[in-house]
C-alpha cells in the first residue's frame, strides 16, 4: 500500500546578500543541516532591478560539493579555472561538480524585465569529495517536458517520469529535479524513492501539499516531506509552479565553511591552506 509523505517542515526564505552584493532569498542553508541531507543550500535569486544582481559572484573556490544553477529568465555568464566559459540563459541548467577543487565566477547580465534563477548545493560523500571536477551544461532544449495528464506539465532535469529520463544522470546522490506546473485544481501524485529526502519549493502561485492537502504552499515557501513513497500536491485556484527535488541522504558529518564543504575541520583547514598557497586546483585545464 502506498504511503504518501506528510509535511515535516515549512520554510519561508530569508533575504540575504551574497557574492559581491547580490540580493537573494535563502530558502535553506547552514542552520538546516542535516535536515535536508544530501542538500546543503537553496537560493532563489532575481530582481527587476539590475542593481540587485549585477555585482555577481566574482572568482571564488569550491570543493566537496555540486552546485546546480537553473535559470527561469535572464542570463548568467560563467568562467572557471578549467578554462570553461559560457552563458546560462533562460531555461538552461548548469550542474557543476566541484570535487577536488575549482575556482569560478558567475556574473549575471543586465536584462530587460526580471532576472530569476535558483542555485542548489548538493553534498558529495567522503569517497567523492576529491573526484575530478566537471561541468554539465544543460541547454533548455535538451530538457524534456511531459504531461502525464491534463493540467500537469513536468520538465525533467534529473530523474524519470513516465519512462522519460532527464539529461542529468550518473550523479552520486541519485537526484530527482523537476520543474512542475499544475493548472488550477489539477493534482500530482509522484512516487519517490523510500529513504530519500524530498522537498517542494513554490516558484509561483499556490498549492496544497500532503496527503490531505492540509498545508498551503505559497510563492517563496518550501515544504520538506516526511518518510514515505509518494508525494501528493494539488494546485489551488491559480496555476501552481514548483520545484520538486529528491536525493539519497549521505549520513556523514558535515564540516562547512563558506564555499567549501568537507567531512572534518582538518580537511577544511587543508583546503583553505591550499587555496592560499596555490595548490588548491588538482586538475589543470
Amino acid at each position: 500500500m502506498s504511503q504518501p509523505r506528510s509535511v515535516a517542515l515549512l520554510l519561508t526564505g530569508n533575504p540575504t546578500v551574497e557574492g559581491a552584493g547580490v540580493r537573494l532569498n535563502r530558502v535553506f542553508g547552514y542552520p538546516e543541516v542535516p535536515k535536508f541531507d544530501p542538500f546543503l543550500l537553496l537560493d532563489d535569486f532575481g530582481s527587476d532591478n539590475p542593481e540587485d544582481y549585477l555585482a555577481g559572484f566574482p572568482w571564488h573556490p569550491h570543493r566537496g560539493i555540486e552546485t546546480v544553477t537553473y535559470m527561469l529568465s535572464g542570463e548568467v555568464e560563467h568562467g572557471d579555472s578549467l578554462g570553461n566559459e559560457g552563458v546560462i540563459s533562460t531555461g538552461d541548467v548548469q550542474w557543476m561538480t566541484a570535487g577536488s577543487g575549482i575556482v569560478h565566477q558567475e556574473m549575471p547580465r543586465r536584462v530587460e524585465g526580471r532576472l530569476r534563477g535558483f542555485q542548489l548545493w548538493t553534498n558529495l560523500p567522503a569517497a567523492s569529495k576529491m573526484m575530478e571536477p566537471r561541468y554539465r551544461d544543460v541547454p533548455a532544449d535538451s530538457i524534456p517536458e511531459v504531461s502525464p495528464h491534463e493540467g500537469l506539465k513536468i520538465k525533467i532535469i534529473a530523474g524519470e517520469v513516465v519512462g522519460v529520463r532527464g539529461p542529468v544522470q550518473d550523479v552520486v546522490v541519485e537526484p530527482e529535479y523537476f520543474d512542475i506546473t499544475l493548472e488550477p485544481g489539477a493534482d500530482l501524485e509522484h512516487p519517490t524513492p523510500p529513504g530519500h529526502t524530498v522537498f517542494a519549493y513554490a516558484v509561483n502561485g499556490r498549492g496544497k501539499v500532503g496527503p490531505n492537502g492540509t498545508h498551503t504552499l505559497d510563492r517563496g515557501q518550501l515544504a520538506l516531506f516526511t518518510e514515505g513513497d509518494s508525494v501528493l500536491i494539488r494546485a489551488s485556484d491559480v496555476p501552481f509552479r514548483f520545484l520538486l527535488v529528491s536525493g539519497k541522504p549521505l549520513g556523514e558529518p558535515v564540516a562547512w565553511s563558506g564555499p567549501i564543504v568537507m567531512n572534518t575541520r582538518e580537511e577544511l583547514a587543508t583546503a583553505f591552506r591550499e587555496y592560499q598557497d596555490g595548490t588548491f586546483i588538482k586538475t589543470q585545464p
